[in-house]
């Protein structure tokens, strides 16, 4: 559901009628157009952007890809998890899944599923005890992140010309930099929840490495490509060229 707002309304909507000043969201999570009067004055550096697949210890086979027995039920409602989960494992079985992330972790341990997959910077933001459980942090070129996938957005209004001069000084240039491809793509794409996009660009010397796995739909044939560059414009021109094929 990432990148439709589902999960920030209410907190914009407090920012509108002034009961607070600013506000903190995950940014994957916002919506790549902003409202009419408010504005991202800020991102944070980037917290660790993989994917963190929870397993149930006796669902756990290290001899299987994604370290799942065969027919495991999976837990997420993400087109993007469900499609890049069914690129590596064919054979397990996708349920839906709702609530927040103590929620879902409680309903693992429940026995409701073998595995979920979470953001592992929302689990390492709220400190969670995964104990007893089996913890698989999931390498960016095999399950590429959601756009922003690790960063936070520090919101406000576009009026308010002192907080956003006060939370420039706190945002991460070089992090800016990178996220706006990831999100310049998933918007060019008129991408949300039912986009199954995955996009996480990084950067080494001058060069930027912008990994790529999409598909039409959560259960449609899964591409996945990387493109290197050095100029933003020009590798969101790519990418976009590389999807429309």
């Amino acid at each position: 559901m990432e990148g439709k707002g589902f999960f920030t309304k209410e907190i914009e909507e407090s920012l509108l009628q002034k009961e607070i000043d600013i506000a903190v969201h995950s940014h994957k999570d916002l919506e790549t157009e902003q409202p009419e009067k408010l504005c991202i004055a800020a991102v944070s550096p980037r917290a660790d952007p993989r994917e963190l697949l929870l397993i149930r210890p006796e669902a756990f086979d290290d001899k299987e890809a994604l370290s799942l027995k065969k027919n495991a039920v999976l837990g997420t409602s993400s087109a993007r998890r469900k499609s890049q989960a069914l690129y590596l494992r064919s054979d397990i079985q996708l349920a839906d899944i709702r609530g927040n992330v103590p929620t879902r972790i409680q309903k693992l341990r429940d026995g409701n599923f073998d595995a979920i997959l979470l953001a592992k910077a929302g689990v390492d933001r709220l400190n969670l005890d995964l104990s007893g459980l089996v913890s698989i942090p999931l390498d960016t070129t095999e399950f590429v992140p959601a756009p922003a996938q690790g960063v936070l957005a520090i919101q406000c209004r576009k009026e308010d010309f002192s907080t956003i001069a006060l939370l420039s000084k706190i945002s991460d240039a070089d992090v800016q930099k990178l996220i706006h491809i990831e999100r310049t793509v998933l918007n060019k794409m008129q991408g949300g929840c039912q986009l199954p996009l995955g996009i996480y660009a990084t950067k080494k010397g001058e060069q930027i490495r912008v990994d790529v796995a999409i598909a039409d739909s959560w259960n449609s044939p899964l591409r996945k490509f990387q493109i290197t560059g050095s100029d933003n414009l020009l590798l969101i021109e790519q990418i976009l060229q590389t999807i429309h094929g």
